[in-house]
């Protein structure tokens, strides 16, 4: 039994590291989220914009990532005159 132990100093660079590489992995996550929605939202315009007229502004894509499931949601709005696009001559 060691008494003096209770009073020393425990080292705080252990947990230090620990917080860091918890905010890294938040970070890399994070940041690969949004490039995965960018990359999405490119190519669900890309095929919308195949077989109607649409805005791009009018096109919206989140990812919520929960604990068991994560959830995509694509809203678009669709004009009324979308479906007449002009057909090359």
């Amino acid at each position: 039994m060691n008494i003096f132990r209770y009073f020393s100093k425990t080292p705080s660079a252990p947990a230090a590291r620990e917080r860091l590489q918890v905010l890294l992995a938040h970070e890399r996550v994070s940041a690969g989220e949004s490039d995965l929605v960018t990359k999405l939202r490119d190519e669900i315009m890309a095929v919308i914009s195949k077989h109607m007229k649409i805005d791009q502004d009018k096109v919206s894509v989140k990812m919520e990532r929960g604990a068991q499931v994560s959830t995509l949601a694509v809203d678009v709005e669709i004009p009324f005159d979308a479906g007449k696009k002009k057909k090359a001559a």
